[in-house]
Parts: structure tokens; sequence; C-alpha cells
């Protein structure tokens, strides 16, 4: 892989990291539970837990968009 075939992955990844943050969003994930109230804090933070884990999703292969999207990337090269 070249250098700016690595650049465009890491492009895709981040493409994709970012659909499964507001995916993850939607899906209520990081909402505090209306039993266990961490106050003003905990909203403001748990948008940093749903970025790590769509980071982490996609660093443990994701949904398959970011080879898509590398794809995309590549095809607009050319």
């Amino acid at each position: 892989m070249t250098e700016k075939d690595s650049q465009l992955m890491d492009a895709a990844k981040k493409l994709e990291a970012s659909f499964l943050s507001e995916m993850l969003k939607s899906a209520g994930f990081g909402q505090t539970p209306e039993s266990f109230g961490g106050g003003a804090g905990e909203d403001q933070f748990s948008s940093f837990l749903v970025s790590a884990q769509a980071d982490a999703m996609v660093e443990g292969g994701g949904i398959g968009l970011a080879q898509s999207f590398f794809d995309a990337l590549k095809e607009a090269q050319k």
C-alpha cells in the first residue's frame, strides 16, 4: 500500500467512525438512564464515549464501510 493509499484508508476509517458514532447516538448509546443521574458532566462527556466506541468498532473491522469509502475515494482520484 502506498503512502497515498494509506492516507485514503485513514480518511475512509474516519468517515466510517463518524457514521457509526451517529448510529450509536441514534440508538441511544451513551445516554444517561433515568435511574442513574450523572448530571451535566456525564451528558457532556458521553459524546467522547460514543466516539471512542465507534473508533474501537472500526479498528475491530467495522461494518465494511471503510473499504467501500476507500474504493470510492481511490476511483475518484483516477
